[in-house]
């Protein structure tokens, strides 16, 4: 064994809008990574347009910065369980994680599923309490929440010693001190050099490289990124894949080595045991298969993937609209650009259907399925899509059984009793219910993902948009029968044509419009939420009758209220079993699945003999 590297590998994970990557930004300026004069945007980690769209991390990405002689690789993670497969790849590339959780929110269940997975694997943590200077902060509670977490989690002895920072990485502050208010982040450089060991390297034995993250380049290929377990890899060195059997996928060239240098990648001559790299020259090698040297015969063994537990079907868009506005309208594309997406994405499932002209997508959750989507429409991909429906599964006495999921509120005290009320209606089970200061209460359920389905657009209107809901998966148990879903009704349109306001005017009584003058419509159209609990048929392009008679009174101009637009992901969760959302480039519209009157009476029948 050679000497000990003067390198470091870290995660930094913590929940959705903790701060992450605004810590990681201060740690690339105190480093010197930028020029003082260059420019870098904020949240410079977040490079994908959805994510700066929605101030959120979605892919993990590594990065790199030196300081004092030591080369420190970070990789930024994703906070939401939906792309949690995306951390459980990346923390074997890693010897230690930083815990980050808010001086007032505290640890909430996203943070407790990726702590899982990190203590599950050994990894020492440093806890750094960050927004110190938030004015609700509480961060005795939250450090004891932690501690609490962490033995919960089974954390051995080793990893509940472990070393605490208050900071602010916003002002780019940490100290030992939790009423430091100005400062550097030097204290959390010394930290990660003391307290996360150097990686274990081989440098001596054969190379041997694990793909945990695989991203594609316009002239390189297939760029694989990993940790690189043992040897050394030069420019143009013979390689080849061998997935987790010990088969082997391929031989190649090391044609491009690239070593990461802040926001940067850095073509390297070679790399050797320890170093964070990415490899491009391989056309058929994915995530989990083994990069090695063609003497080596033995797989790396690579983090098993928690199984999906969401699916929803993606079809070709056959709306008399379909082909307008998308220059990407037939199955082989969608073929072709999920077999993509399912290759990079390894918590992604897809089957296709006996019709060939839909597919099956299987996911996490309804935000990581909504990602997928919006990307593809921004590519210019036209679909329709379904409502999200669980997987279930089998126990071994041959019962169905049901994902569950732990879902944790924070509601203002007078809206508590009418969030209990509808959870208790979705089949969840309240399991704790305490105080979390400023006047709010924290409930804690487990519910089954099914009756969450929907649930999020009525839980903000039932708490006037200040509630704030986090769900984690948490086991398959037992099912749990029939779920009410949607109560109310939706308003059909009976022909194609464009919207009037003459005749949306007095459809306003009868509920809900999502469309407004002047939009062009088909049958089959969903154009309102009824205020009753059955579907209606309506005319919303009935024009008034001109005659050659003058009226005398002059007629009132019709005001409309603004209709109610929904973002993709509402679409999706409002949707009923019999519609479908079409997405396209432009538009999201709802319909239903059958868009002739006379078919969906005869399904309607079929269902009910």
């Amino acid at each position: 064994m050679s000497a000990p590297l003067p390198l470091r590998n870290i995660a930094i994970i913590a929940h959705v809008d903790h701060g992450k990557t605004t810590l990681v930004d201060q740690l690339f300026r105190q480093s010197g990574t930028f020029r003082d004069n260059q420019r870098v945007e904020e949240r410079a980690m977040d490079s994908n347009d959805l994510e700066k769209e929605r101030g959120i991390t979605i892919l993990a990405k590594p990065t790199s910065i030196e300081w004092n002689g030591y080369r420190i690789n970070i990789v930024d993670t994703p906070g939401h369980a939906d792309f949690g497969a995306e951390v459980e790849r990346i923390l074997s590339m890693v010897d230690g994680v930083i815990l980050l959780v808010d001086s007032s929110e505290g640890a909430m269940p996203q943070t407790k599923f990726v702590t899982g997975k990190a203590l599950g694997l050994g990894l020492k943590p440093i806890v750094v309490v960050n927004k110190i200077d938030r004015p609700d902060g509480r961060h005795a509670e939250v450090l004891d929440e932690v501690f609490d977490l962490f033995v919960s989690l089974d954390a051995n002895d080793e990893q509940l010693d472990f070393p605490t920072l208050y900071a602010s990485g916003r002002n780019g502050y940490a100290s030992e001190d939790p009423d430091a208010r100005e400062g550097t982040l030097t204290p959390l450089f010394e930290k990660i050099i003391e307290h996360v060991p150097a990686p274990e390297a081989d440098v001596d034995g054969p190379f041997k490289f694990l793909v945990t993250l695989l991203d594609r380049d316009n002239f390189l290929g297939r760029i694989l990124t990993g940790k690189v377990q043992s040897g050394t890899v030069k420019l143009n060195d013979q390689i080849r894949a061998l997935d987790s059997e010990g088969n082997v996928v391929e031989t190649g060239r090391a044609s491009k080595l690239l070593a990461f240098h802040g926001l940067d990648r850095v073509p390297v001559e070679s790399a050797k045991a320890g170093d964070i790299i990415s490899i491009a020259g391989l056309t058929a090698a994915t995530v989990s298969n083994t990069i090695a040297d063609p003497s080596v015969s033995e797989p790396l063994q690579a983090q098993p993937i928690d199984p999906p537990t969401l699916s929803m079907r993606f079809a070709v868009n056959d709306s008399p609209m379909a082909g307008r506005e998308g220059s990407k309208v037939t199955s082989r594309m969608i073929r072709d650009r999920l077999a993509r997406e399912a290759e990079t994405n390894v918590a992604i499932r897809v089957t296709e259907s006996a019709d060939k002209d839909s597919f099956e997508v299987a996911g996490r959750g309804e935000l990581q399925l909504g990602v997928v989507i919006e990307t593809m429409r921004r590519e210019g991909f036209e679909l329709g899509i379904s409502r999200p429906r669980v997987l279930f599964l089998e126990d071994e006495n041959g019962k169905k059984t049901e994902p569950y999921e732990t879902v944790v509120i924070d509601v203002d005290e007078e809206f508590s009793g009418t969030v209990v009320e509808k959870m208790a209606i979705r089949k969840g089970e309240m399991t704790d219910m305490r105080p979390s200061g400023g006047g709010k209460t924290r409930i804690t359920f487990i519910a089954p993902s099914r009756g969450l389905i929907g649930y999020h657009g009525e839980f903000l209107s039932d708490t006037r948009g200040t509630g704030i809901m986090n769900r984690l998966f948490d086991k398959y148990g037992p099912h749990k029968g029939k779920i009410e879903g949607r109560k109310n009704g939706v308003l059909i349109s009976n022909g194609a044509g464009e919207a009037v306001a003459y005749a949306l005017g007095p459809l306003e009584e009868r509920g809900i419009l999502f469309v407004g003058s002047g939009e062009p419509l088909y049958e089959g159209m969903i154009i309102g939420e009824n205020a009753k609990p059955d579907d209606l048929e309506v005319n919303p392009m009935k024009s008034k009758q001109l005659t050659n008679f003058r009226s005398t009174g002059k007629d009132d101009a019709i005001r409309l209220t603004p209709p109610r637009v929904m973002t993709l992901e509402q679409a999706i969760a409002y949707v009923d079993d019999d519609e479908m959302v079409e997405v396209t480039p432009k538009s999201i519209r709802l319909r239903k699945a059958l868009l002739d009157p006379n078919d969906r009476k005869k399904a309607g029948r079929k269902k009910n003999d």
